[in-house]
């Protein structure tokens, strides 16, 4: 067992429950696409599994050790849905080095490893660039670069191929079965989560509606009309 979630809820302030008692688990080399309507509750969900989100009850477990809220985790790598929320740094490179940097990395083995996760996405000739300089694009290549540095073990996608060319998405889809065995990805692209997941978890007002092979979801357009996914 990698990840467990038990029963997790969670509220903003003012606003009705977004998750309602949502529980599930990944094993180690699954590739999971999670679905659903905005305000379905998939980024809170992701928020709350990387523990920027402390839930009302219920929690997450990593290799059967409870997470604690507002811990970092870098066994854990999230790619936000804004590109523009995750890179802070002067320059590619240095958004890159970032995490390595707080791992207490430094010298030839940085270098080395923020040289590697640039030349997997393709953008070797980007690390001297202002990330505020790039593209929609090119901005979400940068952010993947900065996790795959890390060498996480599992990587919450949420929505990664938003504002992609058809070149760059092309590449995306290469890229996500190998920069981590182990995968959550939230998106709307049903075809993309066809392409590169196994299994698909269908949310719906904060709550898990179907859990299953892609193609048996995917594959079912009643379930899809009903959830007005087709």
């Amino acid at each position: 067992m990698v990840l467990r979630v038990e029963g997790v809820r969670f509220a903003y302030p003012g606003c009705a429950p977004c998750l309602r008692g949502v529980s599930l688990r990944v094993q180690g080399g699954e590739r999971v696409g999670v679905i659903g309507n905005n305000g379905a509750g998939k980024t809170t969900l992701f928020y709350v599994i990387a523990g920027l989100l402390n839930p009302s009850s219920g929690g997450v477990w990593w290799e059967e050790k409870l997470l604690q809220p507002g811990c970092w985790r870098p066994e854990m790598g999230l790619v936000l849905q804004n590109p523009d929320d995750q890179l802070l740094a002067d320059s590619v490179w240095e958004d890159v080095a970032f995490g390595l940097r707080r791992l207490g990395m430094c010298g030839q083995p940085l270098q080395e490893r923020v040289r590697q996760a640039l030349e997997r996405v393709g953008c070797q000739a980007l690390a001297n660039r202002p990330p505020h300089h790039l593209s929609g694009g090119e901005k979400r290549l940068v952010t993947l670069a900065g996790i795959l540095a890390m060498q996480p073990q599992l990587i919450l996608y949420d929505e990664p191929s938003a504002t992609l060319d058809r070149r760059s998405r092309q590449r995306l889809i290469r890229l996500l079965p190998e920069c981590s065995p182990t995968f959550l990805l939230a998106s709307h692209d049903l075809d993309l989560i066809r392409e590169v997941c196994q299994r698909v978890i269908l949310l719906d007002q904060g709550q898990i509606c179907a859990d299953g092979p892609t193609h048996d979801i995917l594959g079912d357009p009643g379930l899809l009309r009903r959830y007005e996914l087709d």
